[in-house]
């Protein structure tokens, strides 16, 4: 059976959670529906039509594209001359919206991918965006994803709030279990109480599936995820970004490859087996 994500739910009812209202929207080039279509490009004809506005875009880390290797500083906002619309990063001067990106709105709607590991900053800046809405008194709908690496698997130990940081703002274990919906209502619960939170659910999914059982297509959801068995290893493999190592960036296999100059193989592989 096929899933439905939040974005073709959404869509099959005709935006009608939207209707009237001043949106901003938080996604990337991975925010499609299951049939490759792009989240910005089945909202544009129902703001032609009036049905509401678009105030602004916001993008993650890698950019609102993912063309964005590398971690550095990124465009601190600009207006898109195919659309029209007025598109931010919040991986640049700014993680969490200003008031000013957010004047007018009157809905924030997120439609993002995960990959299952604490330290994929879309959700801290999910939570950063949700923490901008409380303040602001703005509602937040949430259009769920399914958990690549199942919604079942729980490793790793839990953050401790003394070393928090973009990579981990929030107690999570490290392979958490869990989809981007979930993840919004468990911070919103115990963090963001004052926030109007609805989560739209997907349809078919279950728990216990890896991602080639939803039957949806794969989109990178950032340059060094290309494939869905990168998210498999990436809880474990990522943690070798503290070391001399490297963990595989750009190769063709990041995250399932590591290695340095200074590393004898046959001594590794021995000691290894």
């Amino acid at each position: 059976m096929k899933v439905h994500v939040g974005l073709d739910i959404l869509h099959k009812r005709g935006f009608a959670a939207l209707k009237g209202k001043q949106i901003a929207v938080l996604c990337n080039q991975a925010s499609v529906d299951s049939r490759f279509r792009h989240i910005l490009d089945l909202l544009l004809p129902y703001q032609r039509k009036g049905d509401f506005s678009i105030r602004a875009v916001f993008g993650p880390q890698h950019g609102l594209w993912g063309y964005t290797q590398d971690n550095m500083i990124e465009w601190e906002g600009y207006r898109d001359a195919e659309t029209g619309l007025t598109i931010y990063s919040l991986y640049g001067k700014h993680r969490k919206p200003t008031p000013e990106m957010l004047n007018e709105v009157e809905l924030v709607l997120v439609d993002l991918p995960d990959v299952g590991a604490r330290y994929y900053t879309f959700i801290w800046t999910m939570a950063l965006t949700m923490q901008a809405c409380q303040e602001q008194g703005i509602p937040m709908l949430v259009l769920d994803r399914p958990n690549p690496i199942n919604g079942i698997t729980i490793e790793g130990t839990v953050l401790h709030p003394d070393y928090h940081s973009f990579v981990g703002l929030y107690p999570l274990p490290q392979r958490h279990g869990m989809t981007i919906g979930e993840i919004a209502c468990y911070l919103q619960g115990e963090y963001f109480v004052q926030l109007s939170l609805q989560v739209l659910k997907m349809e078919g999914w279950q728990r216990e599936m890896f991602f080639p059982g939803t039957g949806l297509p794969w989109i990178m959801p950032s340059p060094n995820m290309p494939v869905w068995e990168t998210a498999l290893v990436y809880p474990g493999m990522c943690l070798l970004e503290a070391t001399n190592l490297s963990e595989g960036r750009g190769t063709t296999r990041p995250f399932e490859i590591f290695g340095a100059p200074f590393i004898n193989g046959r001594q590794l592989c021995d000691q290894l087996n």
